[in-house]
């Protein structure tokens, strides 16, 4: 439990860092500088996914037989990485709730709530490690999703590389998020003799929340960048 909680705190603290220093790193273009926070909230956003999309990522190539128990064990190093995920998933929270009006973001801080806890019961209990390190693979998706916004703001709409992006973003979405989710809510159907009635209702209200998220959101970025 102590290890946990330094490293989401310490997480916390990394990120909020970052997040204060990203201006000097990435000037906003004039397009974005009246929305100069959200800029530095997108550009951390996007280092959270490539951190943690690519050390889930990792994990499952480099220990493939870990989905035949994702309860009990889990690589080195992934308990560290969902810690580190819950203190980047707070600094979000706490950013967007300091910084935004609460209807422009009461979807993303529900979002957020629904994985702190999923995420921080795996934390504290050393259990479902694996299981939260399936959920991380949808930060792959995410790095696109956060190109994506990044484009919008500097006003590259119309150009190869944003065009490029959406279709990436989009195959990505299906594979790595959709998929996902549907992977994850299939094993705790097929596993919920294995799982603690209380653990189980926190995952299975978790991917019943996830899931027509995910599908709405899908269905916006048809529409905006396929069907407009």
């Amino acid at each position: 439990l102590g290890p946990g909680l330094l490293l989401v705190a310490g997480s916390f603290a990394a990120f909020r860092l970052l997040n204060r220093g990203l201006e000097r790193l990435v000037p906003p273009p004039p397009s974005a500088r009246r929305n100069r926070w959200k800029w530095r909230n997108i550009w951390t956003s996007l280092a959270h996914s490539l951190l943690s999309g690519g050390g889930a990522l990792a994990g499952f190539c480099l220990y493939p037989g870990l989905p035949e128990d994702l309860a009990g064990t889990h690589p080195p190093g992934a308990h560290g990485l969902v810690a580190v995920s819950v203190g980047y998933f707070l600094e979000d929270f706490v950013d967007m709730l300091c910084n935004q009006k609460l209807q422009q973001s009461w979807e993303l801080l529900f979002h957020h709530s629904v994985v702190i806890v999923c995420f921080g019961i795996a934390v504290v209990l050393h259990q479902y490690i694996g299981f939260a390190l399936v959920a991380l693979l949808v930060e792959i998706n995410s790095i696109f999703l956060h190109l994506r916004q990044i484009l919008l703001m500097a006003n590259l709409v119309h150009t190869t590389c944003y065009r490029l992006n959406s279709i990436i973003n989009l195959g990505t979405y299906v594979v790595f998020r959709i998929a996902t989710l549907a992977w994850m809510t299939r094993w705790l159907f097929l596993n919920r003799e294995n799982v603690p009635l209380a653990t189980y209702a926190v995952g299975t209200v978790g991917m019943a929340i996830m899931t027509p998220m995910n599908i709405i959101l899908f269905y916006r970025l048809l529409r905006s960048d396929f069907f407009k």
